[in-house]
């Protein structure tokens, strides 16, 4: 087994603290001196004790844009449910310690705001990205672009915090069951006629039942007219 390095030494030191003095009452000092290591080494590996608690997200969000950039999909939604699957990887990397940083998060008011901003930002990544790929832009094409990257984040943080509290125990599976789930939701209307002769007919809600009706007609009996 490799030995910890400095930075997981600090981390481990960090939420031992946490947990047994809180958050507020521990010093940066103090998790030096419970790692074994000096508070220069603390600060050359990180900036402050709030950024122990939080993975990297500027390193995250640079592998989800870089997952984006070389995608096979053409439909800017589809590229989007697959790159956010690295998210959740990563925090199942990280295993225990994020289970421990969900429940620091969750009683501390503070985190949680900055764990609610990161958010923001890959929301705001997979916004700018699928907005590109819809080349419109119209404001009702804003506006689906914005439904859509929220969708995806409530979504994969909805399956994320399942597996933190212990309630999954197969996030990777149903993530992607949550990902088909958005890109149903966002599936264009459509009426196919199956190979069994069913029909499956498509209409925008809000239509009277007198509009709808002569092309179920139409449908159902081509030759009529």
């Amino acid at each position: 087994m490799s030995k910890p390095t400095a930075r997981d030494r600090l981390a481990q030191a960090a939420f031992d603290l946490f947990r047994e003095r809180g958050y507020d009452d521990t010093t940066v000092d103090d998790i030096a001196e419970r790692a074994g290591l000096g508070r220069a080494t603390f600060f050359r590996n990180y900036r402050s004790k709030e950024d122990v608690i939080f993975p990297d997200h500027d390193l995250l969000i640079e592998q989800v844009r870089d997952r984006l950039r070389s995608t096979s999909h053409s439909n800017g939604l589809a590229a989007v449910t697959d790159a956010v699957r690295l998210v959740l990887l990563h925090y199942l990397d990280e295993g225990d310690l994020a289970k421990r940083r969900y429940a620091l998060t969750s009683a501390v008011p503070a985190l949680r705001d900055r764990e609610i901003v990161s958010v923001a930002r890959y929301q705001r990544l997979f916004r700018e990205f699928i907005a590109e790929r819809m080349d419109d832009r119209t404001a009702p094409a804003a506006l689906q672009a914005e439904l859509m990257a929220a969708a995806v984040a409530a979504a994969h943080n909805h399956v994320l915090r399942r597996w933190l509290r212990g309630e999954s125990t197969d996030p990777v599976r149903e993530v992607d069951e949550a990902m088909r789930q958005v890109i149903r939701r966002f599936a264009p209307p459509s009426a196919e006629l199956g190979a069994d002769g069913t029909t499956v007919i498509a209409f925008r809600s809000g239509q009277p039942i007198e509009a709808v009706l002569p092309a179920i007609k139409q449908v159902l009996n081509p030759e009529a007219e």
